[in-house]
């Protein structure tokens, strides 16, 4: 008799960590794939863009994809679609708005008219092979969020994506809760449910009161420049500021490619308004004294390359900080991010700017639910089974705990990291096996071909620098004889006007090498640049306690 099948549910990205969120269900022949979204590099990524998930399984399984679920337009939600399209195709469902977002980022990558995109409102339901996936209004920090209900031959697992309990939210209702009850009440399998703000007790504050500190800053800032600083996908944030600067009679200016695209698609579906005359552009800047501008800008997690970043650097090409500047950064630092956004706000206010931040004044409120939100979604739904997600481990396993206090039993708890699986049955669940996971770096236009070798040398030479030994050497007798040289180039080592007698010394040590391996006839020239690297390592580090990257080109002539 053959084996039943099973539900199979795993993460390719953001459980144990935070960004790059991707869920993938599995039963026989379907899968459908749950969000596609980046994370920034870490620190010790240098040169690194994004990071994106490893899409190995879901390649090797490509006949089975049905679909890729979408359930907001967050970057950490969204930013690896272009990269994942282009490896597979398969439709896409999302609401309006982050299919209108998507859409720019599969514009810019070639695979727009290439791709399948179909709108869903909130509320409806898709089939997608055996599954059928429900859009659940929620609330977050972007319009049309949703959670999703999918029905599976198993039964109902709810995703809840990002959100909070918003009771007054800029557009749209509030989260539907009412229908969250009633799935409740009808039995759920497994609940994903996220932790982002599990470490924090009681609710968070509703969007609407951003507004109301963007009204007080407006209000108390009659001559000055107002610069203000979030992402570029906050359109009920960026709403709010238009709103303020509307009654205090100032244009707006948009900055960055990001936001001014943003900006473009919210406007043309209808999720954003403004009364004629009050954007402009760019080259209308030296129409209007400071006091009469208001410019919203992408850069406020510090990213180098941001218009933010650029301005505070002094870089920008169009605007230039002044001390009748006030810039208002919305956003809290992403974690490992925030030595990025200190450098910005000290190079603002070096520049003699008003900095107002996070800690200062309530210019960002979260998105995402904080503990007794995530206690009302448990109360309604009571699942079954529960695997905590979108966070660091710290944050599922503060999440199990609070589960474990409003009564679900720990056994009936997955944490899970990315790639392990959570098979469900009608009667059971528990982990078996694991899929090829990861992480696929981002670097310019290459993707996955930056590996920890070529990070490992990139962080070797940002701490150590580089010698290059040069030699020309001749094997027409059949072993080493040199011709030429040796010469020392030095980078990011010592400065060579300073250390002529330690590079002096170090090209002797390299000879020496080069001519007593030509007494004992050695031919084997991977051991001739092994014996040059390893003399001269020893000597450097023995005269500087350094250990440069040290590359020998024995060239034969």
């Amino acid at each position: 008799m053959a084996a039943k099948k099973k539900l199979k549910v795993f993460s390719l990205g953001g459980h144990g960590e935070v960004g790059k969120n991707m869920t993938v269900l599995e039963y026989g022949d379907d899968i459908i794939v749950l969000d596609c979204g980046v994370a920034f590099p870490q620190d010790e990524m240098l040169g690194i863009d994004l990071v994106i998930p490893d899409f190995t399984y879901l390649q090797e399984n490509r006949a089975k994809l049905r679909g890729l679920f979408l359930t907001h337009a967050h970057e950490d939600h969204i930013g690896s679609v272009p990269y994942f399209l282009r490896e597979v195709q398969l439709p896409l469902f999302g609401t309006k708005l982050t299919l209108g977002l998507v859409g720019n980022k599969l514009r810019e990558h070639g695979l727009l008219n290439k791709t399948q995109m179909t709108p869903v409102v909130q509320g409806a339901t898709v089939s997608a092979g055996c599954f059928k996936v429900e859009f659940l209004r929620v609330n977050h920090s972007i319009a049309d969020a949703v959670a999703f209900s999918i029905t599976t031959p198993v039964g109902v697992v709810i995703h809840t994506g990002d959100f909070k309990v918003d009771f007054t939210p800029i557009q749209g209702e509030i989260i539907d809760l009412q229908r969250l009850g009633e799935l409740g009440r009808k039995g759920v399998k497994l609940l994903l449910c996220e932790s982002t703000n599990v470490l924090y007790s009681g609710y968070s504050l509703s969007e609407r009161t951003v507004g109301s500190m963007f009204r007080r800053v407006f209000e108390e800032s009659p001559t000055q420049r107002l610069i203000v600083a979030m992402f570029s996908s906050h359109i009920d944030r960026i709403q709010q500021v238009i709103n303020s600067a509307v009654q205090h009679r100032r244009k707006v200016l948009f900055m960055g490619r990001s936001m001014v695209n943003a900006v473009k698609t919210a406007t043309e579906l209808g999720y954003l308004t403004a009364p004629t005359g009050i954007i402009i552009e760019v080259s209308e800047l030296k129409n209007y004294t400071p006091n009469q501008l208001t410019i919203i800008t992408t850069g406020s997690q510090g990213e180098p390359m941001a218009a933010l970043s650029r301005m505070a650097a002094g870089d920008h090409r169009q605007i230039t900080i002044s001390p009748s500047d006030k810039v208002i950064i919305s956003a809290s630092p992403i974690p490992g991010n925030e030595k990025l956004v200190s450098r910005v706000i000290n190079d603002l206010m070096e520049q003699g700017a008003d900095v107002i931040y996070e800690g200062l004044m309530d210019v960002h409120v979260s998105g995402h639910a904080m503990q007794e939100e995530l206690k009302l979604i448990h109360a309604l739904l009571k699942p079954e089974y529960f695997m905590p997600v979108h966070g660091e481990f710290r944050h599922l396993k503060h999440h199990k705990d609070l589960a474990i206090s409003m009564g679900m039993p720990k056994e009936n708890i997955f944490i899970t990291d990315i790639g392990e699986v959570l098979e469900i049955s009608t009667k059971d669940a528990k982990m078996n096996g694991t899929v090829p996971s990861g992480q696929l770096l981002v670097d310019g236009l290459g993707v996955g071909d930056v590996g920890n070798v070529v990070l490992r040398d990139r962080k070797h030479l940002s701490e150590d620098g580089l010698i290059i030994v040069a030699a020309g050497i001749s094997m027409a007798d059949g072993y080493c004889q040199v011709i030429s040289g040796p010469e020392i180039i030095s980078r990011g080592f010592v400065f060579v006007r300073e250390a002529d007698d330690l590079l002096a010394h170090a090209k002797t040590v390299v000879a020496d090498a080069l001519y007593d391996l030509e007494e004992k006839r050695t031919s084997d020239r991977q051991y001739i640049r092994n014996r040059v690297k390893d003399d001269l390592r020893e000597y450097i580090w023995q005269s500087t306690k350094r250990n440069p990257m040290i590359f020998p080109i024995l060239v034969e002539v």
